[in-house]
């Protein structure tokens, strides 16, 4: 075990060389760099292929063991309520940053440049209909193959509540999914080791095709977005997590530092979210508290993409020089924000909710969305980075509202004594179907509360 574990820590070594060697060739050959962006497009592909099936197995295993449905409606009507002031919370954040930086003052629009911002809008805007329909998959299986976290969630719901309801017979098909989930795990396990190539194709691509140019010209808000969500993340969750749960934040950060440095590299959060799922579980957060709270968060507890949205839109009506007076700034982002759920975690996502948005509301400024395109991938980074560590945040605190969490398991995981297993990314010293517990007496109780 301690050789497997030595393997992978010299793998994330390899994906922080990687992310240097991008960013010198992307430097030093931008061309060349540009052309390598398939390497990392095709690793967060080959992630965002077991989202699906890791998110199904996880929700029916939780909801199927669970022997009231009223305790899952429970934990999802929390997790909402909690989602919905946190956006609130992180829009108030962005909206005070940035009507104090003034970011977008001084700078000039260009017709190729108004163009740019005009092709973000095109078919950027979805109506509340649309979402909700969109729910709804054509059929059972489509939710698997098309990749939609929600359609996935809806289903596992489903087929969990029904396995709820058949009782002891359904347990058969509860010890099969169990396997089936560790099967998948399994896989994803070995599609990390392509983890060094992925993120040297990513990093490389962006720099190749962004300079320095842009980033010294739009540095302020840059930089500003940056500050505004480590502000987010360390002062407004790190208090929370400490008065709720008692769990420091940066103990929890560090215990998820492989997944930033995945989603650093790839611009992507969605490619750590089978890890998160892992990784909650382990720390001592029951099944269902997971399976419910990590999905649906990726969907509604977009932090970072409501501060990246507040301060965009500023910036472009600053820099337009027709500024958003305070009621409507209010309007028009709560009008984002609300669009902007069911949203794919993916570089791309926030700069068209944010075309749409200004194309629904103030027209005129679409253009100006092209200001920030080239600056678009680095921010996308911390809009991923914020919206994984409120993710991470909200399913301690679930778990603590509902006493769904090992609190001793938890304070051992993140003191280190009880080390994740990167390889199969599950424990295996206690089959899926049956609670054994081991000499950890914590881990099995936390596998006996989670009903697997």
């Amino acid at each position: 075990m301690a050789a497997r574990r030595d393997r992978t820590h010299y793998l994330y070594l390899a994906v922080i060389g990687a992310v240097l060697l991008g960013i010198a060739v992307g430097f030093l050959a931008p061309g060349v760099a540009v052309e390598l962006k398939p390497l990392g497009t095709g690793f967060v592909n080959l992630i965002k292929m077991m989202i699906s099936p890791i998110i199904f197995c996880t929700i029916v295993l939780g909801v199927g063991s669970v022997r009231k449905a009223a305790k899952v409606g429970a934990v999802g009507g929390l997790a909402l309520g909690y989602f919905l002031v946190m956006s609130t919370v992180a829009l108030a954040i962005g909206l005070v940053v940035g009507n104090l930086l003034e970011p977008g003052s001084g700078l000039h629009l260009t017709p190729e440049i108004a163009e740019a911002g005009a092709k973000q809008a095109e078919g950027a805007s979805e109506t509340t209909t649309d979402f909700l329909l969109g729910v709804i998959p054509t059929t059972l299986v489509s939710a698997f193959t098309g990749g939609e976290v929600l359609q996935t969630l809806l289903v596992a719901l489903l087929a969990g509540f029904a396995l709820q309801a058949m009782g002891s017979a359904g347990e058969p098909v509860l010890r099969g999914i169990g396997h089936i989930q560790r099967l998948v795990f399994r896989i994803l396990g070995m599609i990390m080791w392509a983890a060094p190539v992925g993120a040297f194709g990513a990093i490389a691509a962006v720099v190749g095709a962004t300079g320095a140019a842009a980033l010294k010209s739009l540095a302020v808000i840059m930089i500003g977005f940056y500050l505004t969500c480590g502000l987010f993340v360390f002062v407004v969750l790190g208090a929370i997590l400490r008065l709720v749960a008692g769990i420091n934040i940066w103990s929890l950060l560090k215990y998820l530092g492989r997944e930033f440095l995945l989603i650093l590299s790839t611009s992507s959060s969605e490619s750590a979210l089978p890890r998160l799922i892992a990784k909650m579980e382990h720390l001592g957060v029951s099944k269902p508290v997971v399976g419910i709270t990590v999905p649906t968060g990726y969907s509604f507890n977009l932090d970072g993409t409501a501060i990246y949205l507040t301060m965009a839109s500023l910036f472009t009506a600053e820099a337009m020089g027709d500024p958003l007076s305070l009621s409507e700034q209010v309007s028009l982002l709560v009008f984002m924000i609300i669009a902007s759920k069911g949203a794919a975690g993916v570089t791309g996502a926030g700069l068209a909710t944010l075309a749409g948005g200004l194309q629904s509301h103030r027209p005129e400024l679409v253009d100006g969305v092209g200001l920030i395109v080239g600056i678009d991938r680095f921010m996308s980074e911390a809009r991923a980075l914020t919206n994984f560590a409120g993710n991470a945040v909200a399913t301690v605190l679930i778990g603590t509202w509902t006493k769904e969490i090992d609190k001793t398991r938890a304070a051992r995981v993140l003191a280190g004594h009880v080390p994740f297993d990167e390889q199969t990314l599950v424990d295996d010293h206690a089959p899926a179907a049956t609670a054994v517990p081991d000499q950890r007496s914590d881990d099995g109780e936390e596998k006996a509360r989670a009903g697997v």
